[in-house]
């Protein structure tokens, strides 16, 4: 959010977009504009329910084929308010109607002093090039090169670079987690911004692109309508152990919020566990997809409402309740629980290195993590494709599962446990405890 002189303007606003009233109340502004730097693919955007509530007029890129009322920017198009003037650069490349604003406080100088980048330029990265239904990765890619050298790359190095998103985001691959530089440091410091030539720029960036979550398209589409407001949502409905249970065997999943050792200890069989302290809502879009009716488990209504509340942000909207009392009132109505053993790092070393047993060892993370060092005797099954590969593990074998910390390698457990697997394994603290504890690893050669 921006303000001047009684006028307020959000760049990018989430969906639940109370906090931008709130914020505008607290510093005495009126949204008068809410501005959209691209049709988002990770998340849904609350532009259009803002405008509602403020009458604020929405901008967004002119390529962006928007169905909602809006005013299509162009290059050099501007808004000024109060002493604040907003410029518009079109910057395609992360997606065909990606725009960058820069952001001149006349009371400071003629000169700009801020670029609000989107997901066109993040800090230490750039935006992914795979977004387009209609051009290829290769294509935007360079679309994006230009866009970066031509237009952002031009600004003095002194101009403040702000970006949509931080570390964690799907968006980008070396994402960092600070949350504004300079366009001299990034000139400096970003690997993508390094000299070289558009051809390899594309080859850099297309070379190995993370795998595209399934909903980014949907979300994109749900951005280019708008999406409903939030308060249409019909309410949660608190359901009895045995009513979840019949929705799950109609084919509801049922969604397990607590952490790792939680789930662990006692879980309801066939539910799967996506722990709420990461990238939650991001996982959820990418496993569950959007359409799956889901029933949650959590111990404290707060966390049902945060829960409900975050995959929304993303999509997920068929919620169709909580399990009363959680894993305990589950427990109190007689019905089954399963477990998921915890085990440490030292005792994978001391199972792996003894040999008495034929278990397998399952790496989850990312193809760079992998490449950066791995436990010698896994096999490499990224969390976004586990399920795709489950023809290549050995169900009667026991399987241990490892990430960076814990996160990821739970929800895989949870993912193997409901798909029959019987005997599976949490590494608790993933490969940063195994490194932590200075235990042998492999890399890949060169590294």
């Amino acid at each position: 959010m921006l303000g001047s002189e009684g006028v307020g303007v959000v760049v990018d606003p989430q969906r639940d977009v109370g906090i931008y009233l709130e914020e505008a109340r607290n510093q005495g502004l009126w949204i008068d504009h809410v501005i959209e730097t691209h049709l988002h693919a990770d998340f849904i955007s609350g532009h259009r329910e803002l405008a509602a509530l403020t009458g604020a007029k929405i901008h967004i890129g002119a390529q962006g084929g928007a169905k909602f009322p809006h005013i299509a920017v162009k290059d050099g198009d501007q808004v000024e308010f109060g002493r604040c003037r907003l410029r518009f650069l079109e910057t395609p490349g992360h997606t065909e109607e990606s725009i960058c604003i820069l952001v001149t406080d006349l009371e400071r100088s003629a000169e700009p002093w801020a670029l609000l980048t989107g997901d066109t330029l993040f800090i230490g990265d750039v935006g992914r090039p795979d977004l387009s239904p209609v051009r290829t990765p290769q294509e935007l890619a360079g679309l994006l090169y230009d866009s970066l050298h031509t237009k952002i790359l031009t600004l003095p190095d002194a101009v403040e670079v702000y970006p949509a998103h931080g570390a964690g985001s799907l968006c980008g691959k070396k994402l960092s987690t600070e949350r504004s530089s300079t366009i001299g440091m990034q000139r400096l410091a970003n690997y993508a911004l390094q000299p070289m030539s558009r051809e390899e720029f594309v080859h850099l960036l297309t070379s190995e692109l993370p795998e595209r979550p399934g909903y980014f398209a949907l979300d994109a589409e749900i951005n280019r309508e708008g999406a409903a407001p939030l308060s249409e949502l019909p309410p949660l409905s608190m359901l009895s152990a045995p009513e979840a249970l019949d929705r799950q065997q109609r084919g509801a999943i049922i969604l397990d919020t607590r952490p790792a050792a939680q789930f662990g200890a006692a879980h309801i069989p066939g539910s799967i566990q996506i722990g709420l302290t990461g990238q939650y809502a991001s996982w959820a879009g990418d496993l569950l997809g959007l359409g799956t009716e889901l029933i949650l488990v959590a111990e404290e209504r707060e966390k049902v409402e945060e829960s409900r509340m975050r995959l929304a942000r993303v999509g997920i909207e068929r919620v169709a309740g909580y399990i009363e009392d959680g894993i305990a009132g589950w427990i109190r109505d007689g019905l089954p629980v399963e477990q998921v053993p915890q085990i440490s790092v030292q005792d994978l070393h001391q199972r792996l290195a003894e040999g008495v047993e034929p278990l397998q060892v399952v790496d989850v993370r990312q193809p760079g993590e992998w490449e950066g060092g791995r436990v010698a005797q896994a096999v490499h099954m990224p969390l976004g494709k586990l399920t795709r590969m489950l023809g290549d593990l050995d169900r009667q074998r026991p399987v241990a599962v490892y990430c960076r910390s814990g996160y990821r390698s739970s929800i895989a457990c949870s993912l193997l446990r409901a798909a029959g697997f019987p005997e599976v394994m949490n590494v608790v603290g993933g490969f940063d405890a195994w490194l932590a504890c200075k235990l042998p690893y492999a890399q890949a050669a060169g590294a």
